[in-house]
């Protein structure tokens, strides 16, 4: 096992920002203050998140904008050959405002030759020693539990895939993962990878093995890129040591804070990372300017998000006012009518 080379990626731009530096905070502590960081922006948004570069000497922002761009055309080529989506007028428009989550896919285009992306919504919780020795083995590294779900809802189309491929469907739930945190090696995923992939799902239409009611996200895509590249993939989750298989989920599973570290409810196992998963940005913002947000753990986050600056961590949680609660709702329903007439 080998650390030379090796960085972690993120994605962020100031609206995550709280989030972002709550992570940042989170790795210094618990993986390693010198392990070179590198953000890739989600989109311009990033004034908030240059200045906090500048005091990190280990943090980076990635600026290869023909990886981005690559990325993102691949995407909505894949996103308009999708019969749904084929059918209408302003695929590539909705794609855009949908997300831009398939820009974390250029750490395959990066500087490190190995690494480990968390998405900005995670705090380190573990050094990553297992996962950098299961790179030695593996070429893409998981910890998530997406191939639980149920069948109605999984990344493929699970009884298109055992025809087409004839394979079980236990097997085939097997090469299903998430994208919010995952280790792996430069250029697995290039150009000549990209081509045979793009072949696929748009000329050979196996666009259509990815579910329809699950359709759209990142990781359905991300699944289906290392399920027909067949390279040696590896999920904790998976794992027949026990002491692997852990929940990584803020708003699913229960977690022991020991020393603003959390581990395992059951058998105190420790965790990768903790995902807020579900949680929207604006939601951490309100939490950091000492609003009392429903968000689990938000503790831990407070003391990850403020460790540098504790003197401006809010000393109390207050509820919002009522104002601030009617103006909120009028607004998510003003902006609800607009995004109806503009569909219509």
């Amino acid at each position: 096992m080998t650390m030379d080379n090796f960085g972690i990626y993120t994605l962020a731009n100031d609206v995550v920002f709280d989030q972002l530096v709550a992570l940042l905070n989170s790795i210094e502590v618990n993986v390693s203050p010198d392990i070179p960081i590198c953000i890739i922006p989600y989109d311009d948004r990033l004034k908030r998140v240059k200045q906090e570069i500048r005091s990190r000497p280990n943090v980076t922002l990635f600026d290869d904008k023909s990886s981005i761009k690559k990325w993102e055309d691949f995407a909505i080529q894949v996103w308009n050959a999708y019969p749904r989506n084929s059918r209408k007028n302003k695929n590539s428009i909705e794609w855009n405002k949908k997300n831009n989550l398939i820009r974390k896919m250029s750490a395959f285009d990066g500087e490190f030759e190995r690494f480990v992306f968390y998405d900005a919504d995670s705090l380190a919780m573990n050094k990553l020693d297992k996962v950098l020795e299961k790179l030695d083995q593996y070429d893409f590294v998981f910890d998530d539990w997406e191939h639980t779900k149920q069948t109605s809802v999984a990344a493929f189309d699970l009884p298109k895939l055992e025809q087409k491929m004839s394979l079980p469907e236990s097997e085939i739930r097997r090469e299903i993962h998430c994208s919010s945190f995952f280790g792996s090696k430069k250029g697995i995923l290039g150009v000549k990878e990209l081509k045979i992939l793009k072949k696929r799902l748009i000329e050979d239409k196996e666009v259509e093995w990815i579910n329809e009611i699950a359709w759209w996200c990142d990781a359905d895509l991300f699944s289906y890129m290392t399920f027909r590249i067949a390279r040696p993939l590896f999920n904790f989750t998976l794992s027949p040591d026990g002491e692997d298989r852990t929940g990584n989920c803020a708003n699913a599973n229960p977690f022991v804070n020991i020393d603003n570290v959390l581990y395992n409810q059951q058998g105190l196992k420790p965790i990768h990372r903790l995902h807020y998963m579900g949680y929207s940005a604006i939601g951490f913002t309100r939490l950091c300017k000492g609003e009392d947000v429903d968000i689990r753990y938000k503790n831990e986050f407070l003391h990850y998000r403020f460790l540098k600056q504790p003197e401006q961590k809010p000393k109390q949680l207050k509820p919002p006012t009522i104002a601030a609660r009617s103006n909120r709702f009028i607004k998510k329903l003003w902006n609800k009518i607009n995004q109806t007439i503009s569909y219509t």
